[in-house]
């Protein structure tokens, strides 16, 4: 199991910027995929990108490419979210999951394996 917990959400103007972080610990010696997902209240829950074990591969499931890029650090297990120019639309809680995977070059879209409790960002208009 890898422990994940998220930091750098909180409160910005629209037009501002956020870095979300992913911070893994536990059993990371087991390679593993890793996505972004967001909740907005009242709906479901989203996967919003996501990135492979090498982190060559990188996949977007919402309409953020472009404002949003997903990255990774492995040397520091630490996965990031850089979030631009952003709208009040995005208002969500943001956690990150991880897959283990045995394919370094795959950006899962489902199965995930392990959860953080999730970062608040809200966008004010």
């Amino acid at each position: 199991q890898v422990h994940l917990e998220e930091s750098g959400g909180g409160l910005v103007q629209t037009g501002g910027s956020l870095r979300l972080s992913c911070a893994a610990s536990g059993r990371t010696a087991i390679p593993y995929g890793m996505g972004w997902f967001r909740q907005a209240p009242g709906e479901d829950r989203k996967l919003v990108a996501s990135i492979s074990v090498s982190g060559e591969r990188t996949r977007y499931f919402e309409p953020v490419e472009g404002r949003f890029t997903i990255s990774r650090d492995n040397a520091k297990n630490t996965m990031f979210l850089q979030m631009d120019n952003l709208t009040p639309d995005v208002t969500a809680v943001y956690c990150c999951a991880a897959q283990h995977l045995l394919d370094r070059e795959l950006a899962p879209s489902a199965g995930f394996d392990d959860w953080g409790q999730g970062t608040q960002v809200t966008v004010s208009s």
